[in-house]
């Protein structure tokens, strides 16, 4: 994902599939950024926090929903 952060206004204008979408892409960042870090080679210490900030934004609007 290139974009840093994604707004509650912006995630709540979009379908399901795309809301399920980006969250597995974060959730596929997040454990490639984990790996990273344990291995060394994470440069962007504060990209994991907002990661997994974007994946709380995408939970909350889900859970809304239901």
């Amino acid at each position: 994902m290139s974009e840093n952060n994604i707004s509650a206004e912006n995630l709540r204008g979009l379908s399901e599939d795309e809301l399920q979408k980006y969250l597995d892409d974060y959730r596929q960042e997040l454990f490639n950024l984990r790996f990273q870090h344990h291995t060394g080679q994470l440069e962007n210490f504060r990209r994991i926090q907002l990661v997994k900030r974007n994946i709380a934004r995408i939970l909350t609007v889900q859970n809304e929903r239901n």
